[in-house]
């Protein structure tokens, strides 16, 4: 039996995110290992068939003694385990865990940066000399006959100077219809518009809030829910005393974690993502486009993969609430265009978003090895 050898940095990450890949890879006839850090999630993968392995660190730390560290505790793991494939994923375990794979005696690699975050979010110098060193490390020094690349939108492989041929379109995290049924809107008013999402400044959270607030005072009925936590592993985090007093304000709640998503779809009118982050293509916006959810987001790399304007939703410019709150006044106003794009989104979600098809996508990169 070949094995395949996942990186991944959180075990949360990987079960939010990339099950339907390991389900593939197990279909296809393979022993599937993931090593991740190891936090309340490692019984879901273990119980999907996987073996789970122990990965110490923590993914804010960049220090060079810890980064060194982890290059060698992920080149021993690559050693002991001597996998056939090894599939790295998100930026950090791409580079690192890609070269310690290399160092490690891998012969095939799949890299999936999945997006590119705040490295790319944020203009500074230091985050300028890291993205020359990773468009190095990624798209040069880990080339070659025995890698293959997925990427979850068409915008950030250009980064690296890959070409079309050179790299897979993987949509997104793949979501099962059956789990996201496409449902009736609740009555209104209020419009009721949803946030899905880490709680952290640059998936737009607070931009919400301004939107949600400027729309209100041009006399829109319209109520914000945010449904999701701090990531204390992010620099970039809300923090709870920001969250309660946003919730504080008219219009305005913090949910905290939901199991329910469907059910937030159930409930709410609109999804909204301010994001000004790099994302691959943000699953909770595919899981409101199955339920049949109009769509405000920014015009931004993975968003615009998903969301056409005027299609399945509306894109605002990176950082423009009050182009957002023009959004939402429409969207309150007109229960016809509400309808049809939500169809539109739930109907672009069946074409191309699906679990099924990220399974096919991704079991073509596995079996183009022919192990």
């Amino acid at each position: 039996m070949p094995k395949l050898l996942y990186l991944v940095t959180e075990d949360w990450f990987f079960v939010s995110h990339f099950l339907p890949m390991a389900r593939t890879a197990r279909a296809a006839g393979f022993e599937v290992v993931v090593a991740t850090r190891v936090g309340a999630h490692a019984r879901r993968i273990e119980a999907e068939g996987c073996r789970v392995v122990q990965l110490q660190g923590e993914r804010s730390s960049v220090g060079p003694l810890e980064v060194t560290r982890e290059f060698f505790r992920i080149a021993r793991i690559i050693r002991e385990e001597r996998p056939d494939i090894v599939h790295a994923i998100a930026l950090r375990m791409v580079a690192l865990g890609g070269l310690a794979a290399r160092f490690g005696g891998a012969k095939r690699l799949v890299l999936a940066p999945v997006g590119l975050g705040l490295l790319w979010s944020e203009d500074s110098a230091i985050n300028r000399i890291v993205r020359g060193v990773l468009r190095i490390v990624i798209g040069r020094w880990l080339r070659g006959p025995g890698t293959r690349y997925l990427f979850e939108n068409t915008d950030d492989p250009r980064e690296f100077g890959l070409s079309e041929t050179e790299v897979t379109i993987v949509p997104g995290a793949g979501v099962d219809p059956t789990e996201f049924p496409q449902q009736p809107e609740p009555p209104t008013p209020p419009l009721k518009v949803a946030v899905v999402a880490r709680m952290i400044r640059a998936k737009g959270i607070e931009d919400a809030v301004v939107a949600v607030r400027a729309a209100r005072a041009q006399g829109a009925d319209v109520e914000l829910d945010l449904y999701g936590t701090p990531d204390t592993s992010n620099r970039r985090s809300c923090t709870e005393a920001e969250l309660r007093i946003w919730s504080g304000e008219p219009g305005v709640s913090w949910r905290g974690a939901t199991a329910d998503v469907p059910g937030v779809w159930r409930t709410h009118h609109v999804a909204m993502m301010l994001t000004y982050y790099r994302e691959g293509v943000p699953r909770s916006l595919i899981e409101a486009a199955a339920s049949g959810r109009p769509i405000v987001t920014t015009d931004a790399p993975g968003c615009r993969d998903l969301v056409r304007d005027g299609q399945e939703g509306m894109l605002v410019p990176l950082r423009d609430t009050a182009a957002a709150a023009r959004a939402l006044v429409v969207l309150a106003g007109d229960a016809e265009l509400r309808r049809r794009l939500g169809t539109a989104a739930h109907a672009r979600f069946a074409e191309r978003f699906t679990e099924a098809e990220v399974r096919r996508r991704v079991n073509a990169v596995y079996t183009a090895f022919h192990l």
